[in-house]
């Protein structure tokens, strides 16, 4: 039997013969509960990662095989209820009750459920089942449940809901079969791409919180004043008292045995979030990660490396000299290559933050950390946010919208583009291999690149806090709200979803050198190599001068030149608005033609040659703070709801990263370094 053919994440799989049949069915839960876990066991590596259209949520689709079904899986946002509260939440309610225009209304919903957690878990249950959609309940994390001593009747579970329940566990395997058995004798639902299940806001309903809700509007259950609606298809829901009171009704006669004390939960939290010894640990995972990005992913760049290298060895010995093999050899392999080859150290990040989210210390850093958050007037809650901001800035600022008080999230947003997101780090990278020696320091379990790798790092958390500790004491300042946040149990990391996120992050990276990056490479080796010097005897160095992109780097040089840099860089700094790596391969394609066909010597040895490490030591500085992301500034627009914060950020952060360039490059200078 041949496989079926993929079909668009919007359409029903089609089978290519009679025996199988198609289904979408959304895969829902709680933040926490496992539900991603699943979905990648589910579809393997058969997903696409891509947002919303209009949103900066990421959506997430695959497709699982069963033994006589195809099934298109929709990966939820993470959501509590079908109430709005936000972005993810109301792109999850919209799917569940058909009002998504990008996917068709599924054919059920699989609720992932912590069974550890049974009750909190059992509130979106109940609202995904009165909407009269089809679902099942699958109750994950069973092997955990059993670990502590407790017991689901999922039989009784079963009878109450009225819905078929099944233990599982995402992370083991466990009970896959059964589920793949209640897939393929899921009800073939008659509601499956049809129209909403809500009726129009009457213009004066009283409730304006569900005029903001899903697209203007309201279900009745969720109503203060339902006596002004009508429900269309779904009988009368009960009020959100009354749903949750049933659902610790439900919990109650389902568990059959009380959940025992985690076994060594509060003993790792003495140490965790003990005030001296919680950020002690901190310091050294942090640490850690800094030494593991040098040692851990060279290897794998040293491949990577060679293999361009090889590329355009190839490219320069098949082709003539001429238009093809410079366009090729300089624009196209050295100067994406130059940028890919940094996507093992960018992984590595990625590991460790997927690693500590999925262990469970995140959350617990969070609240470690808030009572230094709190002095400097910002929230506890800022702190997840920021930590996202290291591996990228827009999923850091989409992450404030758990923050209540909007002058306490406008002032996370402001800061998280210090944060040293992932794109800084080829930058950072290059410059310290160059320019830094690889000594040891403390012994044998720190060196002098990961120290400096840090220091880079400390100092943008620093001028971070220094901006918020202002804005929070000046036009910014609000009265400090409590810190709360949810503790999941600790887990061991389901490194089978790790492995999967860094892959999709793979390709997103590969995505971008292969379309954003590429584009400037091709227009800058244009504006390198063109116009052509006349006269016999051009060396490669006065042609690139002579060429547009030197003449637009002479123009600006005086501008840059307190600050140590000479017209190349100013012309990497121009193209890095774009995004902050491409300064990587427009330095590449500079450097690149400059030597024409002399012998290439790589872009470290061409950066030791042509600047000091003073120099070297400004120009990380600025990259530091200077904000160089026209998709940050998008987002925190879109966040705001206005252009006023993000010129703010812009011009700021350039400011401040132009002032502590100017002030390395000159006390370096006077105190004789060069």
């Amino acid at each position: 039997m041949s496989k079926p053919k993929p079909q668009p994440e919007t359409a029903v799989p089609t089978s290519e013969t009679a025996k199988r049949r198609a289904l979408i069915l959304a895969v829902g839960g709680n933040p926490n509960s496992g539900k991603t876990t699943l979905f990648n066991r589910l579809t393997g590596l058969r997903q696409k990662v891509a947002n919303y259209a209009g949103a900066t949520v990421e959506k997430k689709t695959g497709i699982y095989r069963t033994a006589s079904t195809d099934v298109q899986l929709i990966d939820l946002p993470g959501t509590y209820g079908l109430t709005p509260k936000s972005e993810e939440e109301r792109i999850a309610a919209e799917i569940i009750l058909g009002l998504n225009k990008e996917i068709s209304r599924p054919h059920g919903v699989l609720c992932v459920v912590d069974s550890t957690c049974l009750e909190k878990s059992l509130y979106l249950v109940l609202q995904v089942i009165e909407t009269g959609i089809p679902a099942a309940v699958l109750l994950n994390m069973s092997d955990e449940l059993e670990l502590r001593g407790a017991a689901i009747d999922s039989g009784e579970l079963s009878r109450i809901l009225g819905v078929p329940v099944l233990m599982i566990s995402a992370t083991k395997g466990t009970n896959l079969k059964e589920l793949e058995s209640l897939i393929d004798s899921w009800p073939h639902h008659a509601t499956a791409g049809g129209g909403a299940v809500n009726s129009p806001l009457p213009s004066d309903c009283p409730s304006t919180e569900m005029r903001t809700g899903i697209h203007g509007v309201c279900r009745v259950s969720d109503c203060p004043s339902s006596e002004f609606c009508q429900l269309l298809k779904i009988p009368s829901l009960p009020k959100v008292a009354e749903r949750r009171r049933n659902a610790r009704d439900i919990a109650s006669a389902v568990l059959k045995k009380p959940l025992e004390p985690h076994p060594w939960s509060d003993k790792v939290d003495a140490v965790v979030m003990h005030k001296f010894w919680g950020s002690l640990l901190f310091a050294a995972i942090v640490m850690l990660v800094f030494q593991a990005i040098f040692s851990w992913a060279q290897p794998f760049m040293n491949l990577i490396d060679s293999a361009f290298s090889a590329m355009a060895g190839f490219v320069r010995y098949a082709l003539p000299a001429g238009f093809w093999r410079s366009f090729l050899s300089d624009g196209i392999v050295a100067g994406v290559g130059s940028v890919v080859v940094f996507l093992p150290q960018i992984l590595v990040v990625f590991f460790f933050i997927s690693v500590l989210e999925n262990f469970g210390y995140l959350p617990r850093a969070a609240a470690a950390m808030d009572r230094i958050l709190h002095s400097l007037g910002l929230h506890g809650k800022s702190f997840l946010p920021l930590i996202s901001s290291y591996a990228c800035a827009i999923p850091g600022i989409m992450a404030t919208r758990t923050i209540e008080n909007r002058r306490d999230r406008l002032a996370t947003i402001f800061v998280a583009p210090f944060m040293t997101c992932s794109a800084r780090l080829p930058v950072y990278a290059l410059l310290i291999s160059a320019f830094v020696p690889d000594i040891p320091v403390f012994g044998r379990f720190f060196r002098l690149r990961a120290l400096t790798l840090l220091g880079l790092y400390a100092a943008g958390f620093v001028a971070a806090m220094v901006t918020a500790l202002a804005m929070k004491s000046s036009w910014l300042k609000s009265n400090g709200t409590p810190f709360f946040l949810e503790m999941p149990p600790y887990r061991i990391p389901d490194f089978r979803s790790i492995f999967l996120h860094m892959w999709d992050r793979s390709k997103v990276f590969l995505q971008q050198a292969g379309t954003v990056i590429l584009a400037v490479n091709i227009i800058l080796w244009f504006l390198v190599s063109y116009p052509k010097k006349p006269g016999p005897g051009v060396n490669g160095i006065d042609a690139v001068r002579h060429s547009y992109a030197g003449r637009i780097g002479t123009f600006i040089e005086p501008a840059i030149k307190p600050l140590g840099f000479d017209w190349k860089i100013g012309v990497g700094l121009l193209s890095a608005q774009a995004a902050r790596e491409v300064i990587i391969s427009t330095l590449t394609t500079i450097y690149s033609v400059e030597e024409q066909g002399e012998k290439r010597e790589g872009l470290q040895k061409a950066l030791q040659k042509d600047m000091t490490p003073l120099t070297a030591v400004s120009l990380m500085f600025f990259f530091a703070f200077a904000l160089q992301c026209s998709s940050t500034l998008a987002v925190a627009h879109r966040e705001t709801g206005g252009w006023k914060i993000p010129a703010l950020m812009f011009l700021y952060m350039n400011c401040f990263a132009y002032a502590a360039s100017f002030a390395v490059y000159h006390l370096g200078l006077l105190f004789g370094h060069l």
